[in-house]
């Protein structure tokens, strides 16, 4: 490794600043976003309104900055840090100009950004990040390595992790990136004191014998990979020391006989003690997950009210789309939530739940079903697109889909084809983007899009590609189409002849930010969210979001990106109202963030494609 200063003058003042750390964090008047989700609590909701719904209009790119994909930038006392690629830097917030440069030559970065801890009373400022197997801590005020932490500032963590750590007082916590075979590197998670780099806790996500858990496994579950934290964060009750671990679905995706049982704690939200690890309690969104139905983030944590009372609330949703509103002291649901009986496939050997946890309220927040009159006609997109889709659904045979959590069927070598078609697919619903929310009214903000996955499930080939990772994971059978093998073949087709832009055969609407009110479990609002240019004019308003989050502030605004058009928009918290929206100069693949620089100005940033992009009112104004 090697570290580029960039200006003594410009670290000194840095250092001055960051000697305030933890009374300046305390004392948090929402001038910093100093975590992934600026709070521990995650709503990612600023208390600045310099910027509001009567002056957003005006906003004015001001600087940009390299940065890494996903990568929310943390800023403190008036200091950016952000991670792109091979390097950590920090800037100043107000203007873009580096302070100092940390370069990691000798292996690939985090893609999604970098923590603070704020120091005590014998330690400074430490910035932390992932480096693939690597846990790392620099000086927040020259990025040099704290030679005290673990080898001169390097950690050995064993399993790689690309997200940004949660820190809580002297822990900081990830979870783990695994890959798709059934059998390998456990997705456990694990906690680290942030002075010395020693392990802390480990949590086993796939129960041992004698844990809480482990009787959901009827077998297979030693040595079963995945059921891992893979998204941005996890979430911290900061008054009760609660972490609340989002747990995705065990390996493999697809096929589960060799793991029959619910199999916990796959996609499940996991609450412990964030200093001991030590089990609280549990929800699970999906039993014996065949969808790739991730929990890709953690649950938003708001009070809510409800007949005079306050109820500490945790908010969770996934892939599945579906919200569940829960106690977050003891994991129980506000709003009732009913083991529902659902469709049982047929695939050889398989084990099928013959219920899954569909809430009363609130509603879907995505397609969940599909009909043949859904599918799109001339009216809807163009003569061409529909003529493709209707093309496409006769070549697989037709769709079989029966409601929510629709297994794929099974297809038989040399039978026709005979599709099954699942919504959401298995990057839709509310994806790793997460959760947005406001304190004041309990609205919870979402980027919900309807996405499907088609195919069904057959007897492996040998040399055939198959999951998303495409190992050869050992197994008997996994999912495939009439487009072979491959990730996530959908319902989609291009929306004229040659065309290099696919559109979704369902009819329009295909995404939306929706605002849930927590405190009644209804639906506030929703606003259609991304146009589609390629379609004629009058037709464009349909959607097309992608995977990252709203973040709102006080002045009344919900920022978001995410769309495929590559706009930036603000919209009305209250009503959905699109405010703004101005074009990036790439897709803005990451969550958006608020923050007040040293010059008292209200900035807005977003990273789009590898650059970080800043907002702010004309200076003056």
């Amino acid at each position: 490794m090697r570290r580029i200063t960039i200006t003594s003058l410009a670290i000194a003042a840095v250092t001055a600043a960051l000697c305030l750390g933890s009374s300046v964090q305390a004392a948090d008047n929402g001038a910093n976003w100093a975590n992934t989700n600026r709070v521990l609590g995650g709503n990612r909701y600023s208390p600045l309104k310099q910027i509001n719904r009567d002056n957003v209009t005006q906003l004015v790119q001001v600087w940009t900055h390299p940065s890494g994909t996903q990568a929310v930038p943390t800023v403190v006392n008036g200091v950016m840090y952000l991670a792109f690629d091979r390097y950590i830097a920090a800037v100043n917030a107000s203007d873009g100009k580096e302070i100092w440069r940390h370069e990691v030559t000798e292996r690939m970065l985090t893609r999604r950004g970098v923590s603070y801890w704020p120091g005590d009373r014998k330690h400074k400022p430490r910035i932390l990040f992932t480096a693939n197997t690597k846990l790392l801590a620099l000086d927040a005020a020259t990025g040099e390595p704290v030679a005290s932490f673990g080898d001169n500032g390097v950690v050995d963590v064993v399993v790689g992790y690309s997200s940004a750590p949660t820190i809580y007082r002297n822990v900081a916590i990830i979870g783990a990136q695994t890959t798709e075979k059934p059998i390998d590197i456990p997705g456990d998670t694990r906690a680290y004191d942030v002075i010395t780099g020693k392990k802390v806790w480990t949590f086993h996500t796939v129960p041992h014998p004698g844990e809480v858990g482990h009787d959901s496994w009827i077998k297979g579950w030693e040595g079963r990979s995945g059921a891992n934290v893979w998204g941005f964060s996890m979430t911290v009750d900061k008054k009760r020391g609660i972490l609340y671990m989002p747990v995705g679905g065990p390996a493999a995706n697809y096929w589960g006989g060799d793991r029959p049982g619910n199999g916990l704690f796959g996609n499940s939200v996991v609450a412990v003690n964030a200093l001991t690890g030590k089990y609280i309690w549990h929800f699970q969104t999906v039993h014996h997950g065949l969808w790739d139905s991730d929990q890709p983030h953690p649950p938003v944590l708001v009070d809510i009210k409800q007949g005079g009372k306050t109820i500490p609330a945790a908010v969770v949703s996934s892939k599945t789309s579906f919200v569940y509103i829960l106690n977050r002291v003891n994991g129980k649901p506000v709003f009732e939530v009913k083991e529902t009986p659902v469709p049982k496939g047929d695939v050889p050997g398989e084990w099928y739940s013959p219920t899954q946890p569909i809430p009363v309220k609130p509603p879907p927040l995505s397609r969940v079903s599909f009909k043949p009159e859904d599918i799109v006609t001339a009216q809807d997109t163009t003569p061409e697109h529909a003529k493709a889709c209707r093309a496409l659904y006769e070549k697989s045979g037709g769709f079989y889909n029966a409601g929510p959590f629709t297994p794929f069927m099974f297809h038989k070598a040399g039978d026709p084809p005979k599709s099954t078609i699942q919504f959401p697919g298995g990057i839709g619903g509310v994806n790793w983007g997460g959760l947005a929310a406001d304190p004041k009214t309990g609205y919870v903000f979402a980027n919900a899009h309807d996405t499907s996955l088609v195919g069904w499930v057959e007897k492996r080939v040998p040399g055939k590609r198959y999951e998303y990772f495409g190992p050869e994971n050992m197994l008997p059978y996994d999912r495939a189409s009439v487009d072979g093998g491959g990730p996530y073949f959908s319902f989609s087709a291009p929306v004229a002849p040659g065309s290099k832009v696919s559109l979704p055969c369902q009819k329009p609407p295909w995404a939306h930010l929706v605002a849930v009110n927590a405190n009644t479990g209804e639906i506030a609002w929703e606003s259609v969210l991304g146009v589609e240019e390629s379609l004629p004019e009058g037709k464009q308003k349909v959607g097309g979001a992608g995977s990252a989050g709203p973040s709102v502030t006080a002045g009344g605004l919900v920022f978001i990106g995410a769309t495929n058009d590559k706009f930036f928009r603000a919209f009305d918290s209250g009503t959905g109202k699109e405010l703004w929206a101005t074009k990036l100069p790439a897709v803005g693949n990451a969550n958006p963030m608020t923050y007040q620089g040293k010059d008292g100005r209200q900035y807005v940033a977003i990273v789009a494609g590898r650059e970080v992009v800043v907002y702010a009112l004309p200076a003056g104004s």
